[in-house]
């Protein structure tokens, strides 16, 4: 699809809209980050609820975006298409459930995600080329959360955070 097509998908359908991260996954540049820092403000509103509720929320947002993800690269006929950011929104809510919220403890969480979130360190590469759909889009974006909440426990553990 041309870059009309992509426009038009997400940003005129309900379903592309949400996938594209409000549309934040439209930069030309780097839209995984984009969508990660278009995540942070709702992070924010996420982390004031009881951590239960909190939690079946971003594993509610893991659902849908298993829907998502999967029928937005369908309508552009591409898996996991860049600029499909939902993901991104998903695995950054569920790291920042975890940790303090302190603006040194988020930068710290945001570099950490975006970075295994683009290294994809084993096994999250492994699971990435072969689980595909909407739950392989979802994976390994909850993979590189996982990775980032071992580092940032870590490091709360070792400061006393």
């Amino acid at each position: 699809m041309n870059s009309v097509d992509t426009r038009q998908v997400a940003l005129e359908t309900p379903t592309g809209f949400l996938a594209f991260g409000f549309g934040s996954g439209l930069a030309p540049i780097a839209p995984g980050t984009a969508g990660t820092v278009a995540s942070l403000p709702f992070a924010a509103l996420i982390v004031q609820l009881p951590l239960p509720v909190a939690l079946a929320v971003v594993i509610a947002a893991f659902l849908i975006g298993i829907y998502l993800c999967g029928a937005t690269g369908q309508k552009l006929g591409v898996h996991d298409h860049g600029g499909i950011v939902w993901d991104e929104f998903v695995g950054m809510w569920l790291v920042v459930l975890f940790i303090p919220f302190h603006w040194t403890w988020w930068l710290a969480a945001f570099a950490l995600f975006r970075f295994f979130d683009a290294v994809k360190p084993w096994p999250i590469r492994w699971f990435d080329r072969r689980v595909h759909g909407g739950f392989g889009v979802m994976l390994d974006d909850i993979l590189a959360a996982g990775y980032s909440l071992i580092i940032l426990g870590i490091a709360m553990w070792w400061s006393g955070a």
